[in-house]
């Protein structure tokens, strides 16, 4: 890093650049975004919503300090950024088998911030030689942030693949990643590498939780739920940055007490098997009831996969919609809570006063509810009644968006 002192003027050049990037217009932050994902191995991070989520703001955050820094100082080191996520962010990484070469991805960032901060260069001055000061002390500058900024997190790689050396997180993982491939384990070993036995009754959940949320959140949420259930067992696999992979080892579980006492996170049960299999397939399930369930609407937090069956087989998000909007016509536009009188009045088995006792309300709004989504539906209920029910599944848990076979109806 250069030690004589900025041009005053390259010094003035400098932090108008910065004031042009702290604006950067959404483009720009798309192709940042972009190039952190051409990184070597990044592509276990993309398949990982929080994974991914802490690694484009951490872009975004370096970017911000390094212009901040310069803005107050230009041309001088800027420190690395200190952040109290990262080393849980990286412990992840290595949990996952990732290494030092992930940091690749901090290379192609830096390449393409390189060429949007010229294009910012070269409209803040004719002047060459002032051109030429500003292009060499900030790429100096950019270059040895960078440098800097992978020297800590390798050092920080390596500080984690020791401390997890022995971890038992990361030795589960392995061992349910093979069961899961179908690999020919036998049931003692297994059960010597897990401290769980695959025969009898297998559940699955998938607890997950935003950025923010922690491990010993995660792990308390599935405390209260063995707790309700009065279980004592269960295999647990920190499988993300915020998520957990569990099996209990029964039919059923509660998570009632859990969603209530932990808004912050989200429970996905799959349906209930027996021995090896029963593992396997309950833990798929469990990842499509999650993923479903990211989809659902905001006050949705815990999901069976029973209940989601029927739109895991409806996989088509174009032909869903299309269907949606086909079925259901005016009453897709109209208020919601007279479509969702309906669902769970289908729910209820056609029942208007346990509907009425459902949604908390009187069975003769329920009643007047039910009549005016029969006037809205194109085609009468008592015709195309499983349609009807199928459709608004359907919207409850994928929001499927308007369609232009939607577009310009009207409310009711």
């Amino acid at each position: 890093m250069r030690g004589e002192p900025v041009d005053p003027a390259v010094a003035e050049l400098i932090r108008a650049g910065v004031r042009v990037v702290l604006a950067a217009p959404p483009e720009w932050v798309r192709a940042l975004d972009e190039s952190v994902l051409e990184g070597t191995g990044m592509n276990v991070i993309a398949e990982d919503p929080e994974l991914l989520e802490i690694a484009l703001a951490t872009t975004a955050a370096n970017i911000d300090h390094w212009a901040a820094a310069n803005l107050a100082a230009p041309g001088e080191r800027v420190s690395v950024r200190a952040h109290d996520d990262m080393a849980d962010f990286v412990r992840d990484l290595v949990r996952r088998g990732l290494d030092a070469s992930t940091l690749d991805s901090f290379r192609t960032s830096q390449n393409v911030a390189w060429q949007l901060w010229m294009q910012v260069c070269f409209t803040l001055t004719d002047d060459r030689d002032l051109l030429r000061q500003l292009l060499e002390v900030t790429s100096t500058s950019i270059a040895t942030y960078i440098d800097d900024t992978v020297r800590s997190l390798a050092e920080m790689i390596d500080v984690a693949r020791a401390e997890l050396a022995g971890d038992t997180h990361a030795q589960r993982r392995a061992a349910v990643a093979l069961l899961l491939e179908g690999a020919p384990i036998s049931d003692a070993r297994a059960h010597a590498q897990l401290g769980y036995r695959l025969d009898g009754p297998q559940l699955a959940a998938v607890i997950s939780g935003g950025a923010r949320v922690s491990a010993e959140r995660l792990e308390s949420a599935c405390e209260a739920i063995m707790q309700t259930s009065g279980i004592t067992r269960r295999l647990v696999v920190l499988a993300g940055a915020s998520q957990l992979w569990v099996w209990f080892p029964a039919p059923r579980v509660d998570v009632a007490d859990a969603v209530r006492d932990h808004g912050d996170v989200w429970i996905a049960l799959g349906s209930p098997g027996e021995g090896r299999e029963g593992f396997r397939r309950s833990h798929f399930q469990a990842l499509t009831a999650h993923r479903i369930l990211q989809r659902a609407r905001a006050d949705r937090r815990a999901a069976r996969y029973d209940e989601v069956r029927m739109i895991d087989a409806l996989s088509d998000d174009e032909k869903v919609g299309d269907f949606v909007a086909a079925t259901l016509g005016d009453l897709l536009t109209a208020d919601p809570e007279v479509a969702e009188c309906l669902r769970v009045w289908f729910a209820q088995r056609c029942n208007a006063s346990a509907t009425a006792e459902r949604l908390y309300t009187h069975r003769n709004t329920v009643v007047r509810r039910l009549a005016r989504a029969e006037e809205l539906l194109p085609v009468p209920l008592g015709e195309n009644a499983i349609a009807v029910a199928t459709a608004l599944e359907a919207r409850h848990w994928l929001g499927v968006p308007e369609t232009p076979a939607a577009s310009g109806q009207t409310t009711g």
